[in-house]
């Protein structure tokens, strides 16, 4: 580690935060509907949406038919998405002349994309037609970012609202978020890509001669429009397979910035927009203070752990002050390696310039806790805010129970109903894990796509069904998921990871809603300090090691003390 280093990382969280603020008030006005800078050129065009679906913008939805909404758009974009990947060999813009894609396959992408996960089981530049990447992934990136930023809109209202019976307009909120606030940005980003090296083009690849006078072929596409959503809506695949470690996808140390600003960019803002749309700014700073807290640490155990080096690399005579490089983009670094690989995985990104599977087993320890925890500091688009308030909700009720009071968060005193509603969301997450985690490790055809064995083997296989679930997408990259084993139960996690999570949020936003708000009082609990944020992390520290301590233990842990004793790495 080198005070260079860190500053670097200083400076790139730094210009998030300077960023975030003044989007913060922007993402309020679209969230209440209000004219923005935009509005003059956007508004016609919301308005010719409205008129071709059939929307009445000025009609809200219950919570129930907000989810049903959200599971109808989910089910529609999944047939089409299915449709044109099993069909690609016979559309057009597929210049490689790529063949249909098969169908469990075609089955774990569509989930993939629809639900914000960005799994992939294939190389983007062996197996996608430009049209698939274009009209099929890339409509997806913004589309399922969209609903994941509309059910977080509906939760803020359940807190800003008293006495309500709507939570919202899914149709609106999704078309508002897509056309103010996702497309605008991509597009500066995309253009900025194309200038700093990033291809841009419909030319599916271009011979070359290498230096040592060989011939090589290498894919071109329309990277640069994939990878700008790709991260602004924490989507994470990549165009091509080794995502943003591949120098098109990622030519240098501008970019890289521009990635890691991007991928936190509109979760940090989210999170600043909801103390505002409160009406009390404090709220969202206390939650971004708590979530930056865990990015933190994170990034400084990563740093640590593989600027420490390993036994094995040393013990072969290498230098081992550089630490541990296996798997890394030398363009890039330790720190801002450490740095990417805790911003991804603290987000729903997925994105990596690192392969996690060559992280030291501590280094890899950070990552697969934050998506054990749901890729919640600061999360998603959208997922990372209500995702991150579900546990402020079981907070505090923990400190009522504590005091001997109540439990209320903004007025909106939290019953049994709404504890049972985040205990539902919650509680998926281990469930889904572990039982599928349990199941694979017991069947021969799971344990044959494994690269390794012993506590690293266990660790990729928990990695893959956390990562899938949590809807992140990243992969620990030692397992083989490309089996019709692995579409399919990763496709089921992922699905139960994004509805049977969010439609609990909804629940809980519905009953919430309907609440009258109460004025604070003396005995009210703070939850604008310091207390309240020591509060958060010690629910989610303990709420976490309790559900996954025994899969931490066996992997990581004992990989560690393995490492220790000249045993594994």
């Amino acid at each position: 580690m080198t005070f260079v280093g860190w500053l670097q990382i200083a400076v790139v969280l730094a210009l998030v935060i300077a960023t975030a603020m003044p989007l913060s008030g922007y993402l309020v006005s679209v969230y209440d509907g209000k004219d923005n800078l935009l509005s003059p050129v956007l508004r016609p065009v919301e308005r010719v949406f409205y008129r071709l679906s059939g929307v009445d913008e000025t009609r809200e939805q219950s919570w129930f038919l907000y989810a049903i909404a959200l599971i109808a758009f989910s089910i529609a974009g999944f047939v089409s998405l299915y449709a044109l990947q099993r069909l690609q060999n016979l559309l057009p813009l597929n210049p490689q002349g790529f063949d249909a894609v098969g169908p469990d396959l075609a089955f774990n992408t569509s989930i993939s994309f629809i639900t914000n996960t960005n799994w992939q089981n294939y190389g983007g530049e062996t197996t996608m037609s430009h049209l698939t990447q274009m009209l099929g992934l890339t409509v997806h990136n913004f589309l399922s970012a969209a609903t994941g930023l509309a059910v977080a809109f509906a939760f803020v209202r359940a807190f800003a609202r008293s006495s309500a019976t709507t939570v919202g307009n899914f149709w609106v909120d999704m078309t508002r978020v897509c056309l103010y606030v996702l497309l605008p940005i991509s597009i500066v980003i995309a253009l900025v890509f194309v200038a700093l090296g990033v291809p841009q083009t419909l030319a599916g690849s271009v011979d070359v001669t290498t230096l040592e006078g060989a011939k090589q072929t290498i894919s071109l596409g329309p990277v640069a429009s994939q990878e700008a959503i790709k991260q602004l809506g924490t989507n994470g695949g990549g165009f091509f397979n080794v995502n943003s470690a591949h120098p098109f996808e990622n030519p240098n140390a501008w970019t890289n910035v521009i990635q890691i600003w991007a991928l936190l960019l509109i979760p940090v803002s989210a999170v600043l927009a909801f103390g505002k749309a409160v009406g009390d700014f404090r709220q969202g700073r206390a939650i971004l203070v708590t979530m930056g807290v865990l990015l933190a640490v994170g990034i400084g155990v990563i740093y640590w752990a593989e600027s420490a080096g390993t036994l094995g690399v040393t013990a072969l005579g290498v230098d081992p002050s550089a630490g541990n490089l296996e798997g890394k983009e030398i363009r890039f670094g330790q720190a801002m390696s450490a740095l990417f690989s805790a911003a991804t995985t603290g987000t729903g990104t997925g994105a990596v310039i690192t392969m996690h599977d060559s992280l030291t087993p501590l280094g890899g320890l950070v990552p697969l806790f934050d998506i054990l925890a749901g890729c919640i500091w600061p999360g998603g688009v959208g997922a990372g805010l209500y995702g991150f308030l579900v546990v402020v909700v079981i907070a505090v009720f923990v400190a009522g129970l504590m005091v001997g009071r109540t439990p209320e968060y903004l007025g909106k005193k939290i019953e049994t109903r709404e504890m049972k509603h985040a205990m539902y969301a919650v509680l998926i997450y281990p469930l889904v894990v572990l039982g599928f985690s349990a199941t694979a490790v017991l069947l021969k055809t799971a344990l044959d796509s494994l690269g390794n064995a012993g506590p690293h083997g266990l660790t990729e296989i928990i990695y893959a069904y956390a990562s899938t679930n949590a809807n992140n997408g990243s992969a620990f990259a030692g397992l083989n998921g490309a089996t019709p084993w692995f579409n399919t139960t990763l496709g089921i996690a992922m699905l139960f990871g994004r509805f049977a999570y969010a439609i609990p949020v909804l629940a809980l936003a519905g009953s919430l809603a309907a609440k009258k708000k109460a004025p604070a009082s003396a005995g009210t609990f703070p939850t604008t300090g310091a207390l309240f944020v020591g509060l958060l992390l010690g629910v989610i520290v303990i709420l976490y090691l309790l559900q996954y301590f025994p899969a931490l233990a066996l992997g990581p842990v004992v990989e560690h003390f393995l490492m220790l004793n000249g045993k594994a790495f």
